[in-house]
């Protein structure tokens, strides 16, 4: 029994060692066949990126091939300097060029020449064309300038033969052809003393307009030296303003008014109220401008104004707006106490009536 016992243990420790060695077999054969499918896969999936990489290759070894081949047939593609020179336009367009420099030189100084027309009965240069500024509703002022201070009928010719103009200034009214229009019509019939300017609507708010529609046809109609904007509430002292032209002619881009500047006036609802108050600046303020009571251009600022009245902007009241404009150019400034209208007429060419 003794002797038996060890070889029943060494035949089990050797059942043992069996049993070992075949789990390590299965073991070793389950982790080999995931790691074979994985490389064979592996070597897969680098054929087909090998196999696109060299389709790739070989198409765009085509597309090249074939734009070389082709690239002599396709159409030019032509430049702007390109087209021009063949066209023979180049010299042509330095011209229009040029051209168009000669125009905006000629418009900043107020001058385009041959569109200016002049109805004057005489060759000789006028003096002067006043422009009375007046409405539908002002007919009594009008027949009180009329038996003062302005000539009518054959006076006021004679008048024009010694280089004055005097003109009452309105639009048209906002219903064309209406009563409104057809009473200037029949009174002008009468006096021949208006200039009605056909493409300005006579109203309170259209105001600073029509110191654009003035200058700009007047300098059209009339060939002067001077060009004056009135108010109908102002008398004046014809001979003493004619003596003060006279001491100015010859004087280019004059700018003549009683100058002033002032507080720009931001509330709505008060008088002289200013919409774009806020372009003036922290200080709101005006710029120096002559009073719209009565102010004075020469010839080349006029023309100034003509040609660019499309582009020149309005304010709230016309003697600002045509401050405005003469900004930037080289006016020259007349401050003539003399212009400043007031109810004492001593020493003044203008009283408020």
């Amino acid at each position: 029994m003794e002797g038996s016992l060890p070889l029943t243990t060494a035949a089990k420790g050797g059942e043992r060692r069996g049993v070992g060695r075949s789990s390590a077999s299965s073991y070793t054969s389950a982790t080999t066949k995931p790691s074979l499918l994985l490389a064979f896969l592996s070597c897969v999936a680098c054929l087909y990126v090998a196999g696109r990489l060299w389709q790739d290759a070989e198409n765009r070894t085509l597309l090249v091939n074939l734009l070389q081949k082709n690239s002599d047939q396709r159409p030019k593609v032509l430049t702007v300097e390109d087209k021009l020179m063949v066209l023979g336009c180049k010299d042509l367009e330095k011209r229009i060029a040029e051209a168009e420099m000669d125009l905006t030189l000629a418009r900043s100084q107020g001058y385009l020449r041959n569109q200016l027309r002049h109805e004057s009965s005489t060759d000789k240069k006028l003096l002067a064309v006043i422009g009375v500024y007046t409405g539908f509703g002002s007919r009594l002022k009008r027949n009180t300038f009329r038996g003062s201070w302005m000539p009518r009928g054959d006076n006021l010719k004679k008048l024009e033969e010694k280089g004055i103009v005097i003109r009452f200034v309105v639009g048209r009214s906002p219903n064309r052809g209406d009563s409104l229009d057809r009473g200037i019509d029949e009174e002008n019939r009468q006096t021949k003393d208006f200039l009605i300017i056909e493409g300005h609507e006579e109203a309170q708010e259209e105001l600073p307009k029509k110191a654009k529609f003035f200058f700009s046809t007047a300098v059209q109609n009339w060939d002067a030296e001077f060009y004056v904007k009135v108010d109908d509430n102002i008398d004046l002292d014809l001979d003493g303003l004619i003596g003060l032209l006279e001491s100015r002619r010859g004087q280019q881009s004059a700018y003549i008014g009683c100058m002033k500047s002032g507080e720009v006036v931001a509330e709505e609802g008060k008088q002289w109220y200013e919409p774009d108050w806020w372009k003036f600046g922290d200080q709101k303020s005006y710029f120096r401008h002559a009073s719209s009571s009565l102010l004075i251009l020469s010839k080349s600022l006029s023309e100034y104004i003509f040609v660019n009245s499309v582009s020149l902007k309005t304010y709230a009241h016309d003697d600002t707006s045509v401050g405005s404009w003469m900004m930037g150019l080289q006016a020259t400034y007349i401050d003539d106490n003399r212009l400043c209208c007031s109810t004492n007429r001593h020493d003044k060419v203008c009283s408020v009536a």
